[in-house]
């Protein structure tokens, strides 16, 4: 949620800026007058409220005094309409300032470039050289097909399309993929290992900026009266630990990481991606979030998209850092940096990892706070998230990089003490 103040004071220019920036078309004159309208009723509201106090002290002086009271009574039922009218449609204002407010995007940092889409985005930097192959490269699909180890039809069978079993070697590169990122971000980039719920309820998802706006991309259940919501990842409920809590200085950084399943409904993207599993309904992703003082938020975003790229060191798989534009960037986020994986059979690179500050974005939707010892008052912490990296991917990454010709698939160092010392799969 932007600052509350922005709305209030600068419509005008607010309004400019998301549709330069982010191309959102915001109402200006209706937010003003509606703003407007706010102010002045608040002011009636307030005015009948003292008004009602008066006379009701009034009534109760009168009556220890034998006083006759029929008159002052007159008068407060005289205004009481008027006031519970105010009340009701003040109400009704804030509801409709509060919906426009959680509606809007954020503010992109001023050193993300202007743009309208991905085409537009900037390459940061490269590593590593993509491989010659000597021979016909296949995809994911072709290399777990033909040794049984991915299997769509069987999930097709159980759950419907952008569903994968997998089974056998696969099955154990991909749990060996997630417990080395665990390992790697826990160890050696001091992240806290957390496990956290799958389910959330709604408050959960507007702090992070899920709800309103992307109700549709999401999974829901309900009993009886209680619906709560399929992660789409788990920087939900880890950014959600600090909502409505007021941190000491000395927690943070706070930086918690995570491994866990997450859903997806993918809405409206129908037709993309829908051979394999780089777009499914459910995926798993190793998450990175951080909880940081405001000044100290872009440092943290650098050193946390280094700790997504040493995962692809490790790995030694090619890759590139590209800063988003305007356009392209996430919802909440301020600024992001995507991390893309070189794919041979697509000849190309492919997200695997999305890396954002959100700066005060989600902390003021979850009156998210720390203790700034300077002022010794709470302030909005800033909040940051990112992949580290999505399993799924990874998995796709590894297996046609290290592909040889007989379809097996060689085993990168760093994932054979993982894999009971094997350093190939066939």
């Amino acid at each position: 949620m932007l600052d509350p103040n922005l709305l209030r004071q600068q419509p005008a220019d607010l309004a400019v800026q998301l549709r330069e920036t982010r191309g959102y078309d915001l109402d200006a004159d209706a937010l003003a007058a509606l703003e407007t309208e706010r102010k002045q009723i608040q002011v009636r509201t307030q005015e009948l409220q003292n008004l009602r106090n008066t006379r009701s002290k009034a009534i109760g002086q009168a009556k220890a005094k034998g006083e006759d009271v029929a008159p002052l009574l007159a008068e407060v039922a005289g205004f009481g309409d008027e006031l519970k009218a105010s009340e009701a449609r003040l109400d009704v204002i804030k509801s409709e300032l509060d919906a426009i407010a959680l509606g809007l995007p954020n503010l992109p940092h001023e050193s993300v470039p202007a743009g309208k889409d991905e085409s537009d985005n900037v390459e940061q930097h490269r590593w590593g050289t993509p491989r010659a192959f000597d021979f016909e490269v296949r995809d994911h699909v072709e290399l777990g097909a033909r040794n049984g180890w991915l299997d769509g039809d069987t999930a097709a069978k159980l759950s419907g399309a952008r569903f994968t079993v997998l089974r056998g070697q696969l099955a154990r590169l991909h749990r060996a993929l997630a417990q080395f990122m665990l390992d790697l971000h826990t160890n050696e980039h001091g992240y806290e290992e957390t496990s956290v719920p799958l389910l959330v309820n709604a408050d959960s998802m507007q702090g992070t900026g899920q709800l309103p706006k992307f109700e549709d991309d999401l999974f829901a259940t309900a009993v009886g009266e209680s619906k709560r919501y399929l992660i789409p990842t788990s920087e939900v409920p880890l950014t959600n630990i600090v909502r409505d809590e007021i941190l000491d200085d000395a927690a943070m950084p706070l930086r918690l990481t995570a491994h866990s399943m997450c859903f997806r409904a993918e809405a409206g993207a129908y037709g993309r991606d829908t051979r394999g599993m780089i777009r499914q309904h459910q995926f798993e992703k190793v998450e990175l979030v951080t909880i940081a003082r405001p000044d100290e938020s872009y440092a943290e975003h650098e050193r946390m998209t280094r700790c997504a790229e040493v995962v692809l060191e490790k790995l030694g798989l090619p890759y590139r850092r590209m800063l988003l534009c305007s356009g392209d960037m996430g919802f909440a986020a301020t600024k992001t940096f995507d991390l893309e994986v070189w794919l041979p059979s697509q000849d190309t690179y492919r997200e695997i990892s999305s890396v954002s500050n959100c700066e005060a974005f989600q902390a003021r939707r979850m009156q998210a706070r720390w203790r700034n010892p300077a002022t010794g008052k709470p302030e909005l912490v800033h909040t940051l998230n990112g992949s580290g990296v999505a399993v799924g991917r990874a998995l796709i990454a590894v297996m046609e990089n290290n592909q040889n010709p007989d379809g097996s698939i060689t085993i990168p160092e760093a994932l054979r003490p993982y894999m009971g010392g094997l350093d190939k799969i066939a």
